[in-house]
């Protein structure tokens, strides 16, 4: 087959803790990551000459090497030029659902899915593991969106321990279109405001990693507990984010008023999501949101966890 198209899902964290500060200049994190069925479709079709060329349907979104789409290809074509010199470049056009710049990984799925579909056009054979390795050299969320599912997530985010999936549980989403926050931007702050409180030995790294693993976040995972999962959830980037942005703020409080289980900002914002157990309970909040913000600018979404990443369609 000469060419492929791939769905990659979003994702959400349902839990992110800042544990202390690593050699490579990146935070030491432990999260838990949760695909959604808010997807890209991305189509990857073969091309004789040897280039990379991307093309999407929102101009916001670059063409160019600041795409790690594109990064992924070209990461692929360094890896394998033999291949690259048998089968010819790649050109990939991204269908785009996930909202830009929302602390969603829209990028890092997008890029997770050019890895699986330049695998299959080239008929490589890599195993998923293989890939999560290329992966990692990519984006911390790139390894995690590969696989996908519900994960804990460690070091800087690329090692991963699958959880079982969550495929009962829906979820709204909140974001500004006109709002964007920088990813670099909240975790430097949050070094300047918190990096005192950092752990600095590597055995407490550890044992406070493992915590989690063995913590109640988890326990309600696998027994599917939604509302326990809701309680449970907790993110330090609103330490740094929420004061700074208030529009963020806001809509947390009203999807906390809107009668979900739980809400929270994820990853770095600026989307806000809420955990409901029901379908119907995700439109309930969605229409409540609505009349308490009825900003045009706030897009609204719902979604389900989903149990798998990257998708052959």
């Amino acid at each position: 087959m000469r060419s492929y198209s791939l769905i990659a899902p979003a994702k959400i964290n349902l839990y992110l803790e800042i544990l202390g500060d690593r050699p490579d200049g990146y935070h030491e994190l432990v999260m838990i990551l949760q695909s959604i069925d808010l997807a890209d479709k991305i189509d990857l079709r073969a091309i004789s000459t040897d280039t990379i060329r991307v093309h999407c349907d929102n101009a916001q979104v670059p063409a160019d090497k600041s795409n790690l789409a594109y990064r992924a290809a070209e990461l692929m074509a360094k890896q394998f030029p033999e291949s690259f010199a048998q089968y010819g470049g790649v050109e990939i056009t991204i269908h785009k659902k996930i909202p830009i710049a929302a602390g969603l990984a829209g990028g890092s799925s997008n890029a997770a899915a050019v890895l699986v579909g330049i695998d299959l056009l080239w008929k490589l054979g890599l195993t998923q593991s293989e890939l999560q390795e290329l992966a990692a050299q990519i984006g911390s969320d790139v390894p995690f969106c590969i696989a996908g599912g519900t994960a804990i997530a460690t070091g800087r985010g690329e090692q991963l321990s699958p959880l079982p999936s969550l495929d009962n549980l829906y979820i709204v989403l909140g974001k500004h279109r006109s709002l964007a926050v920088s990813t670099v931007w909240a975790y430097s702050t949050y070094r300047a405001t918190f990096g005192h409180t950092y752990t600095r030995n590597i055995q407490n790294l550890e044992s406070r990693a493992q915590a989690v693993h063995s913590g109640s976040m988890v326990k309600a995972i696998i027994h599917e507990d939604g509302a326990e999962i809701a309680q449970k959830l907790h993110n330090d980037l609103e330490k740094v984010v929420l004061p700074e942005y208030p529009k963020v703020s806001q809509l947390r409080q009203a999807f906390q008023a809107s009668g979900a289980n739980g809400a929270m900002m994820s990853g770095s914002g600026p989307t806000v999501f809420a955990l409901c157990t029901s379908l119907e309970q995700a439109q309930q909040v969605h229409q409540q949101v609505r009349q308490i913000i009825p900003d045009p600018d706030l897009d609204l979404w719902i979604a389900r966890m989903c149990s798998g990443g990257i998708q052959v369609s």
